[in-house]
């Protein structure tokens, strides 16, 4: 039991104001970077939040104190509850956030979250039920009052002790840096409380929360602006975008990209860095400028306040002609407007990359009702080729494979054809190659695809070879990138054996690679598989990039001369001239040369003359699904 002068007297505001001014302070910077609202970044807010709570509850209580007699007891034990409450929930979500930034298995994660959980609960229930039945804060009389600090003290201290373990047991999950930063933070806490205890204070009690609050949101939120441009980071974009669709507010959004600036460390010249940032902080009210990377900026504006954008714009093309005028940098700037099509902030990133690398250099586009309908097929391609890719089904309805037959011109028949793929989706039909095959590149799903369409090859080859038809072999195109895949040759045996056909009757297209490293790992692969029977063809020679000496180091047997080479030997005759000499040069390696793109009786004779092997094109053929290449093949005579 203590006296009320005592008790009241051991408190001064200062702490708990201190406290109060802090979190508004990092609300206003919350506010004006545009945070990213990550589920962790929403429980950090809840646990600022308790704090402030708490501040002010501790604040009004001891201030009421002094009143006693004059105001309801009802209110001060409210009061005093909320206090203790409010700290031990923002101690058990440290707790839960830390674990969560550590990204620990689930079942250690879910038992973290159920010990927090009990400790909140069971001193949050016992510190209530102390002072309904009087083992916990009581007041006495209006001159005494048992303070009953040990429940909530114990579960701040069990609380607090739990943190540090986990710091401790699991830091390794963690960057070292930020883990020594909250070790710092949370020590500090702990002089504060011994300090204050020595000195019989109870003033800076709820300010040891905020150390680590402090600590979390410079190490793990922080978005600090480039003092150079006034710009935020690419994460808060989304976040701007985000809080404008959740308010029906029309955007309007510049992107500009310097491609120059792609390379590591560019930064743009001191005058364009002005330019820059006297647009986004002069042409327009309250615009947000962002940092997307070293030389992609987007800025947004709000047309609820700028009702005259359409002034601000031309401002800024003018203003930007001037400084490309001087620069002479190539650029690409896409400006997109909020609208009812695109409900998501990832939608608006997504759509401004799309329609950016479709445009050319020095282009300035405004985004259209066509553009965004061009975006929606191409997301759900990807999102279609993602399925296909989760599922790993190398029956796939979607996947289609076509072929094209290819002329033998030794035996005159045809005998081996290349396949192709399609894709047939159930909202958008025929997709073909040139659209899906970059998409499936870039986001790692042709592989998948590739083996697919290799299966139902091998399985078509079985079916032709069943009927009795003669099928000297079916290639097929393979990526660069599946060559980098470890059970690249695996996969391929498993699925010629799975077929049951001889490895001859199978045949893999390559294009060439400039990478080194790509390269190595071609080699590698097509020299595990070689001794299999498997044929290789180098496909689409005389395009881009071909160097003899690397062609010369791969197994090929075939070199498909691209159809550019047959247009190419019919324009002129030393065009003609050149590619005889290269395809007689192969001829006399022992590779056979096939030709792509013929078209008709000229494109075939000129390429008869010119050490042709093999002939493919629409003069023999379109593209035909595999199924009917049936009709172009010979039954063998087994008499």
């Amino acid at each position: 039991m203590i006296d009320i002068t005592s008790y009241v007297n051991g408190y001064s505001p200062v702490g708990d104001i201190i406290v109060m001014a802090v979190i508004i302070v990092m609300a206003i910077l919350i506010r004006v970077t545009y945070i990213r609202q990550s589920s962790e970044f929403k429980m950090f807010k809840v646990i600022l939040l308790c704090t402030l709570i708490a501040a002010i509850s501790n604040l009004v209580f001891r201030q009421n104190m002094g009143k006693l007699g004059e105001y309801p007891e009802f209110l001060l034990y409210t009061e005093k509850y909320i206090t203790h409450f409010s700290v031990l929930l923002a101690l058990a979500l440290y707790l839960i956030y830390i674990k969560n930034q550590m990204k620990l298995p689930e079942s250690t994660g879910r038992k973290i979250d159920f010990i927090s959980i009990a400790v909140f609960t069971v001193f949050a229930s016992v510190d209530l039920l102390g002072m309904m039945f009087g083992f916990g804060f009581s007041i006495i009389d209006y001159e005494n009052i048992q303070p009953g600090q040990y429940i909530p003290a114990c579960g701040y201290l069990l609380l607090a002790i739990l943190v540090l373990y986990i710091l401790i047991r699991y830091g390794k999950h963690m960057y070292r840096p930020v883990v020594i930063a909250l070790y710092a933070s949370i020590i500090m806490s702990f002089v504060i409380t011994c300090i204050q205890q020595k000195h019989n204070q109870k003033s800076f009690t709820i300010s040891t929360l905020i150390f680590p609050a402090i600590a979390i949101m410079y190490l793990m939120h922080s978005n600090p602006y480039n003092l150079e441009t006034g710009s935020l980071h690419a994460d808060s974009l989304i976040e701007n975008i985000e809080n404008a669709l959740k308010k029906k507010d029309d955007l309007l959004i510049f992107f500009l990209h310097i491609t120059e600036g792609d390379r590591k460390g560019y930064k743009f010249p001191k005058e364009m860095r002005d330019t820059i940032r006297e647009v986004s902080t002069y042409m327009f009210k309250r615009a947000k400028l962002f940092q997307v990377s070293e030389g992609k900026m987007a800025l947004s504006v709000s047309l609820t306040i700028n009702s005259d954008y359409s002034k601000g714009i031309d401002n800024i093309i003018n203003k930007f002609n001037e400084q490309y005028a001087i620069y002479k940098k190539d650029y690409k700037m896409v400006i997109i407007r909020t609208m009812d099509e695109l409900d998501k902030a990832d939608d608006y990133i997504q759509m401004i990359d799309y329609v950016e690398n479709r445009m050319l250099q020095n282009e300035i586009h405004y985004v259209n009702d066509e553009d965004v309908e061009k975006y929606k097929s191409h997301k759900y391609i990807v999102e279609q080729l993602a399925d296909i890719n989760s599922r790993r089904d190398l029956r796939d309805p979607r996947v289609l494979v076509y072929c094209q037959p290819v002329y033998n011109i030794e035996t005159g028949k045809f005998d081996t054809a290349e396949a192709l793929m399609r894709l047939r989706l159930e909202k958008i039909g025929m997709v073909f190659p040139d659209r899906f095959i970059p998409i499936a590149e870039k986001h790692h799903y042709i592989h998948m695809l590739s083996l697919i369409i290799f299966s139902k090859t091998c399985n078509e080859i079985r079916r032709l070879l069943d009927d009795g038809y003669f099928i000297k072999r079916i290639s097929v195109n393979f990526s660069i990138l599946d060559f980098k895949e470890k059970d690249f040759c695996e996969n391929i045996t498993k699925i010629v054996r799975d077929a049951g056909i001889p490895f001859d009757k199978v045949a893999i297209e390559i294009t060439e690679s400039q990478n080194e490293k790509e390269f190595m790992a071609l080699k590698e692969k097509l020299f595990e598989l070689r001794d299999s029977g498997i044929t290789f063809y180098l496909d689409d020679f005389g395009t881009g990039y071909s160097n003899m000496e690397r062609i010369m180091e791969l197994p090929f047997d075939i070199i498909k001369f691209d159809r550019s080479l047959v247009i190419a030997s019919g324009s002129d005759d030393k065009s003609k001239t050149m590619v005889t000499h290269m395809a007689h040069m192969f001829n006399d390696m022992k590779y056979d040369v096939l030709y792509e793109g013929v078209e008709d009786d000229n494109d075939q004779n000129r390429c008869k003359e010119m050490y042709a092997r093999y002939l493919q094109g629409y003069k023999y053929s379109k593209p035909i699904p595999i199924e009917q290449l049936s009709e172009f093949l010979e039954r063998e005579n087994f008499e």
